[in-house]
């Protein structure tokens, strides 16, 4: 059983793990590049936008600190739970109003009372606001006009307010309640960082010479050989002789309190540094992003690719296809169609005539093209061919049949004839 004298020890070891071994056997969809999810607003289609991505800005240090006293906190979380419970007693309260006797006067009060105005409340609402624990409405009407509909909104919206920090400030108070390291590790994660070995690697060598005692004589030495060597003192031999000058002179404690601060403060900046230079490799990425976004939708929006026309169906499967990083890839990350279609037909359906005739068509667009006109050329001119002895066929049978007519017709016209007689003695 876990007791709360028991010392937690952590052992930080250097792993070698050939990530390309694993995770890269060949060209696949970390090869693509891809839209953030910021930039990627238009990916469901050229004119549509998905959801924002998540806010990450509290991990941010900011100039301007706002700080709650206990008590303050706990006293809002009281009104809240009270004003909720006064909202809902209200609500019963205007539910179940009495009605009048007479049946005329009723029939009036049911139709009108979203609109009846209540007398009493818009003081204790007053003093809430005046509290800063009920906010107001910016229409500025007047609590004394307000009808019970009114009141219902108001504390309706009020509960959705609170909901809605609550949900706001939660992730910043974990990340505030997470150690030093974990805040940086969840900074440097936040802004792209995956070299998370070589950051832990790093905060264990921070870690490992903060707790350096200028008290240990050891330490002592271990400190003054680590600021001369961050430094450019000199060579390590040179460094050795200083020490050991100090150590005679008994001045080793001193120098090693002299130079403790300034090595911890250069410690730090080596982690800020790496956190820099992750933030200035993220804002690169979201740059190039952004302009990526911009060429693939310039080189679509026209309907064509080259002289090649495109219909709606299609440009919008091309552009989702090069934008949109909706599927999974086998190194864990999401990509594009294109990076889908690139693993698919290599691992998961090998088709290597298609994937040669891609990777052909990328190194050389304008010999592949070449061919390809070569080879419809060839094509045609084989049909062509084709139809020309189908017609000559055709033209010959018809001639033989045009001449053996003509033949017979002419035998037909050479055969005897009896000449018609002339009597002279033929009446008129």
């Amino acid at each position: 059983m876990a007791t709360d004298n028991n010392t937690l020890e952590s052992k930080v070891e250097t792993v070698d793990i050939d990530l390309d071994e694993m995770f890269n056997p060949g060209v696949g969809a970390d090869s693509v590049t891809l839209a953030d999810e910021e930039s990627s607003e238009k990916a469901n289609s050229i004119f549509s936008s998905p959801t924002k991505k998540a806010d990450f800005s509290f991990t941010e240090e900011s100039e301007k600190e706002e700080s709650e006293e206990e008590g303050e906190k706990k006293d809002i979380e009281k009104t809240t739970s009270e004003k909720k419970e006064e909202g809902s007693d209200l609500l019963d309260e205007l539910t179940n109003e009495d009605e009048d006797e007479d049946d005329g006067e009723n029939e009036i009060k049911k139709e009108t009372r979203g609109r009846k105005s209540i007398s009493g409340i818009s003081d204790v609402f007053s003093k809430l606001i005046k509290d800063d624990k009920i906010v107001p409405f910016d229409d500025d009407k007047d609590l004394s006009e307000y009808s019970a509909k009114d009141w219902e909104e108001l504390i309706e919206a009020n509960l959705e307010e609170r909901a809605n920090q609550v949900r706001r400030e939660t992730p910043k108070q974990f990340f505030e309640s997470l150690p030093e390291e974990l805040q940086i590790a969840a900074r440097y994660v936040a802004d792209g960082g995956q070299d998370l070995q070589g950051l832990f690697s790093t905060l264990a060598r921070s870690e490992e010479k903060k707790s350096l005692d200028v008290t240990n004589e050891s330490h002592q030495e271990q400190i003054i050989k680590d600021y001369l060597s961050a430094t450019g003192y000199g060579t390590a031999d040179e460094i050795e002789e200083e020490i050991e000058i100090w150590k005679d002179l008994g001045k080793l404690e001193q120098q090693a309190s002299k130079f403790k601060p300034k090595l911890d403060k250069m410690q730090e900046k080596v982690i800020a540094k790496q956190l820099e230079e992750q933030k200035v490799r993220k804002q690169q990425q979201e740059a190039a992003s952004h302009q990526y976004m911009e060429n693939v939708y310039n080189t679509l929006k026209d309907g064509s690719i080259g002289d090649i026309k495109l219909d709606k169906k299609t440009q919008s499967m091309l552009y989702n296809g090069l934008v949109q990083p909706k599927y999974s890839s086998v190194s864990g990350r999401n990509t594009n169609l294109l990076g889908h279609l690139l693993e698919k037909y290599q691992f998961v359906e090998p088709n290597y005539n298609l994937i040669s005739e891609a990777l052909w068509l990328l190194s050389d667009p304008d010999g592949y093209k070449s061919k390809i006109m070569d080879k419809g050329a060839q094509k045609s001119v084989e049909s062509t061919v084709r139809k020309l002895k189908t017609e000559q066929s055709n033209s010959g049978g018809s001639s033989l049949g045009v001449q053996a007519e003509e033949q017979s017709a002419a035998r037909k016209s050479s055969k005897r004839k009896i000449p018609r007689s002339n009597n002279i003695f033929k009446r008129f």
